[in-house]
């Protein structure tokens, strides 16, 4: 009887320390609802960045353009000008490509077993 007693206790405590020891995992949300939110935030990222750096590149294209005396630095200045805005508007393009787009796929990426 003594042995059943102390083979009980030491389940009971082997029990215990499982379900102590037992991390629990709740998912806020599926893999595509994560994945949309990284994407929405890194691209928002990006599109900040890019916005801030074609305004200061254009501050510097236009003052390099109006302070210098030479024609062809004029024309390359004015040429970066145009290369600059022609990149932003094609980043936030992909932004507002995605933006209108992804709700059409909505309940596609989905599997089913």
């Amino acid at each position: 009887m003594k042995k059943l007693y102390r083979i009980y206790l030491i389940l009971l405590t082997m029990t215990l320390l499982l379900s102590l020891m037992t991390v629990s995992a709740f998912a806020v949300s599926d893999m595509w609802t994560v994945a949309q939110s990284i994407i929405v935030d890194v691209y928002s990222k990006i599109a900040g960045i890019s916005t801030v750096l074609a305004g200061l590149m254009s501050a510097v294209a236009v003052i390099g353009a109006k302070l210098s005396n030479n024609q062809h630095k004029v024309d390359q200045a004015w040429d970066w000008l145009k290369r600059i805005w022609i990149a932003w508007a094609i980043i936030n393009g992909i932004g507002a490509f995605i933006a209108y787009i992804a709700p059409l796929f909505n309940g596609l990426a989905t599997l089913t077993p």
